[in-house]
């Protein structure tokens, strides 16, 4: 077994994780700039862009950290990461490390990764419908090795 055949196992359970961090990323970017959490000022209900980017923030950072409409939420947040890097940023250079936008463009870099991965191991169910229900059959032989 090589080193890929080890890294592909684990594959599923990292994209998971890596969710689950972009999903808080963008939630707490959201909740600072609509709140005024974590340090930050809040910004004035329907200030163009920078409510409405809370906004989307905050709402497509939960879905993706829930597992909820993963594919649609990221590939919305990053368009506005991509939107907020070239009207806020870019204007001031080019390059990332020259503006201090470094974590835009990596916030729609991660995003695109994740609408482009596919699922991961842990969604959240959108209703409990929607979980497997056990066979009777294999109720009943559960029910039977535990004595119940």
């Amino acid at each position: 077994m090589g080193v890929t055949d080890r890294l592909d196992r684990h594959q599923p359970l990292v994209l998971g994780l890596f969710r689950i961090v972009i999903g808080v990323l963008f939630t707490s970017e959201g909740a600072a700039t609509l709140f005024g959490v974590l340090d930050r000022d809040a910004t004035p209900a329907g200030d163009w862009p920078f409510w409405y980017a809370g906004v989307i923030e905050l709402v497509c950072g939960a879905l993706i950290l829930l597992g909820v409409l993963t594919r649609a939420a990221a590939f919305l947040s990053s368009g506005a990461m991509a939107f907020a890097y070239f009207t806020e940023h870019q204007p001031d250079g080019l390059f990332p490390s020259r503006t201090a936008a470094c974590h835009r463009r990596c916030s729609a870099g991660g995003s695109c990764s994740s609408c482009s991965s596919g699922p991961d191991p842990w969604p959240c169910r959108a209703s409990s419908a929607a979980m497997p229900r056990p066979r009777p059959e294999s109720a009943a032989r559960c029910a039977d090795r535990t004595g119940w």
